[in-house]
């Protein structure tokens, strides 16, 4: 029987989570809402927004998956994803997937580079990774020895960061829209003067009363938790096979202590040769 006291019911979730962000988000309206306020300004997008693409080069490399993928009139790419949990690894990742995202960007024999779209990858997170106390790191390629040189590649990360404190430096909106990821409750919305705002928590609202997104959710949930328990259960094995193992190891020490040799430790035992040779060899490497 599966426990289900931890699962946070759906009306409950905040835009932070990831499932919640990628159903609002399939909403082409919502996701242009979403980029313009990031942005300052309308973002013209294209009818179709892709949730949770996969993206893979080659079976020999490892794909990635976007939460949130779209382009705009003018062939800009913006890939938005939520991460909800700190991780070191974000920085690389963005650039692993920038470079990724690269590649599908031209088609083979097109020799002018400068036909590579401009890209975004916007990367949203409930903590501040960088420790700057911002609500935007905006990421672009300078010249180290020429600041004021920049590489002009067309290629901006973002990291967005719902708990920055200069809100003199960016817009209310976007204060105001980073505050009601982390808080998406109708008071929330409410005391937020934002058209797009509004427009987003409709989406939201929407989305957490939908039957058929309620179901895909328990289904989410319990499949991680199906994951989650195996691999408790896995490493609840590997543990009594480690402890086996040692126990062994102490048995064929004290019989070592009595000279016999490894045939009759084997016999004695009820184990084959090699493996006695082996935790012999695991003995004397411990012990030096």
């Amino acid at each position: 029987m599966i426990q289900k006291q931890n699962m946070i019911p759906l009306k409950d979730l905040n835009l932070t989570s990831r499932f919640l962000f990628d159903e609002v988000m399939e909403d082409p309206q919502t996701h242009q809402d979403v980029l313009s306020i990031i942005f300052g300004k309308e973002i013209p997008l294209l009818d179709k927004t892709e949730t949770e693409k996969e993206l893979r080069v080659s079976p020999l490399i490892r794909s990635i998956r976007m939460d949130v993928f779209s382009m705009d009139e003018e062939n800009s790419i913006y890939n938005t994803e939520m991460q909800d949990k700190k991780k070191s690894d974000l920085a690389k990742r963005s650039r692993y997937y920038q470079a990724l995202i690269d590649t599908g960007l031209l088609k083979p024999g097109i020799p002018d580079y400068n036909l590579l779209n401009t890209s975004y990858i916007i990367i949203i997170t409930p903590f501040d990774l960088f420790g700057y106390g911002k609500y935007r790191y905006t990421f672009e390629a300078q010249c180290r020895e020429v600041p004021e040189c920049t590489l002009e590649d067309k290629a901006t990360r973002i990291f967005l960061n719902t708990r920055g404190t200069n809100d003199s430096e960016v817009s209310k909106e976007l204060v105001d829209f980073l505050h009601y990821l982390e808080n998406t409750t109708d008071s929330s919305a409410n005391s937020a003067c934002s058209e797009r705002i509004h427009r987003i928590h409709e989406r939201v609202r929407k989305v957490k009363l939908s039957e058929e997104v309620g179901v895909k959710y328990m289904q989410a949930w319990e499949e991680k938790y199906y994951e989650r328990e195996e691999g408790r259960e896995e490493g609840r094995e590997e543990g009594r096979k480690e402890g086996r193992r040692a126990e062994l190891k102490d048995l064929i020490r004290k019989k070592l202590l009595k000279h016999k040799p490894t045939d009759i430790i084997a016999d004695e035992l009820e184990t084959d040769v090699k493996t006695i040779l082996e935790l012999i060899q695991e003995i004397k490497v411990e012990q030096e």
